[in-house]
């Protein structure tokens, strides 16, 4: 007997578990199909994100941090701490019960919005011969992890599989010498030396981690140019910062082969120099992510997916058959859960009858390392390149007096605005508290700001955000604390 509803949701991730709760707020009947398995096994909501991706991450990084503070920084305040040991079973530990508090939390509000959490895999049963299937009834049939096989049918599907690691045939995963992004984040003991392939945000983010408990860090990115997505004047700085920290960054560097060996691997690389090869105790493989959307429906389904694996879809996320959503890492745009998120109270919104849109020109960017590293609309290479005219203030940190006062100087704010409007086109923010106060500024953009409305807004002080203030008024040649020549 098939189990009807109003909406299907395939995937449990922040863009999967968001719609499904939004779509039971709106008073629709809603079910949730994911196929999470932890490493007992159990299944768990959250997907990546919650549990080895954005969560697990962020409390390693909090964790190896504040571990760097107490062996470098603290003599600086006047704090001498004799003994300083690393418990890493500890830390991990600490990372798991993290991830387990928010998946449990997750699967209570699953409860108390009645939504229906079925453990398995999904498939999409193709409707083509079914007539007018604009407003047919579309059928899925889930594969159950206590090996039953049952149906569901809704009138609307959003699918929000996530993605996955890309693998390299060159260097493939082992899981024990060689690991994706999952695996380092469980290794059980710090690796004497760490090789890193891809120095993009989770490549950098993994390399502080075990930098600051003590491996010894090699990263290697093909690319010529250094976080080519982010302004460039932060980029630089950012890669000062890194290789200061001891963070071995290779750029134009192309790897050849890994060979996994007992307790190491070996890999061959060419740079400009020639060819190389190097051992390390681990090798992480970092290099980007694919959509998770192959087994997800039948062959004769009319779904249409582009050379990279994404879902075609339209602005509203509806894909190529009407009622079928596709949002998240599965879609155009950038890989980020708080994108797959909004997209999905978009989709909720849209089959509930209501309206909402999601502005594609205004998704942060975060790099959780320190200094942290945040950006928001048009980077200065772009506006150049499209030929605009802009004016730029900045602010470094080294000026602000909370910042000093808590020994984090390093970094500035930089605000970009357009040359006649002064309306603001882009943030970007190198240094402490950098991922929170990004959102300032995209309140401001998306309220369509001019600098100096910022400038004559007024900031708490002492405040790192005072920083974002400061650089509003170096637009116009204002600043107050740092000499500046007024435009």
């Amino acid at each position: 007997m098939k189990q009807e509803y109003d909406v299907i949701i395939i995937g449990a991730g922040p863009g999967g578990y968001v719609a499904a709760i939004r779509c039971a707020q709106l008073g629709l009947k809603t079910a949730c199909i994911d196929k999470w398995l932890d490493q007992n096994n159990k299944p768990r909501l959250g997907g990546t994100c919650l549990n080895v991706g954005c969560i697990p991450s962020k409390a390693l990084l909090e964790s190896s941090e504040l571990y760097h503070q107490s062996e470098c920084d603290l003599t600086l305040h006047g704090i001498d701490v004799k003994g300083i040991s690393l418990n890493l079973k500890q830390m991990m530990d600490r990372k798991e019960a993290v991830v387990n508090n928010l998946t449990l939390g997750i699967e209570s509000l699953f409860k108390a919005n009645k939504i229906d959490w079925f453990q398995g895999c999904a498939t999409i049963v193709n409707n083509s011969d079914i007539p007018n299937k604009q407003t047919t009834i579309k059928n899925v049939n889930v594969a159950l992890h206590n090996n039953k096989t049952i149906t569901l049918n809704a009138a609307n599907i959003i699918i929000a599989t996530g993605s996955s690691p890309v693998n390299l045939s060159i260097a493939p995963i082992d899981n024990k010498n060689i690991v994706d992004s999952s695996g380092a984040l469980a290794f059980d003991k710090v690796p004497k030396t760490l090789g890193i392939i891809g120095a993009g945000v989770i490549g950098l983010e993994l390399g502080s981690v075990w930098k600051r408990l003590g491996s010894k860090v090699k990263i290697f990115e093909a690319q010529d140019t250094f976080l080519s997505i982010a302004d460039q004047l932060i980029a630089k700085e950012s890669l000062k910062q890194f290789f200061n920290q001891g963070l071995d960054i290779c750029l134009s560097t192309r790897l050849l082969a890994a060979q996994s060996k007992k307790n190491s691997v070996t890999i061959k690389y060419q740079d400009s120099d020639g060819e190389h090869s190097e051992t390390f105790e681990k090798l992480i493989v970092a290099v980007g992510r694919r959509p998770n959307s192959e087994g997800l429906f039948e062959d004769e389904t009319e779904l249409v997916i582009d050379e990279g694996c994404f879902f075609h879809v339209n602005d509203h996320c509806e894909t190529s058959l009407p009622g079928i959503y596709a949002i998240g890492d599965t879609v155009r745009g950038p890989m980020l859960a708080h994108k797959g998120s909004e997209e999905g109270l978009m989709v909720a919104e849209l089959i509930a009858g209501h309206h909402r849109e999601v502005n594609y020109k205004l998704i942060p960017s975060v790099v959780y390392t320190y200094p942290e590293i945040a950006w928001v609309g048009k980077t200065e290479q772009a506006l150049k390149a499209a030929g605009i005219d802009y004016n730029i203030g900045t602010f470094p940190f080294a000026a602000s007096g909370r910042a000093q006062a808590v020994n984090k100087t390093t970094g500035m704010v930089k605000i970009i605005s357009h040359a006649k409007t002064d309306r603001i086109l882009g943030v970007h923010i190198i240094g402490a508290q950098a991922s929170e106060m990004i959102a300032q500024a995209v309140i401001a953009m998306e309220l369509g700001a001019s600098s100096e409305d910022i400038a004559l807004t007024m900031f708490a002080h002492p405040t790192f955000s005072e920083a974002f203030h400061e650089a509003a008024l170096s637009v116009s040649g204002n600043a107050l604390h740092i000499a500046q020549r007024k435009k």
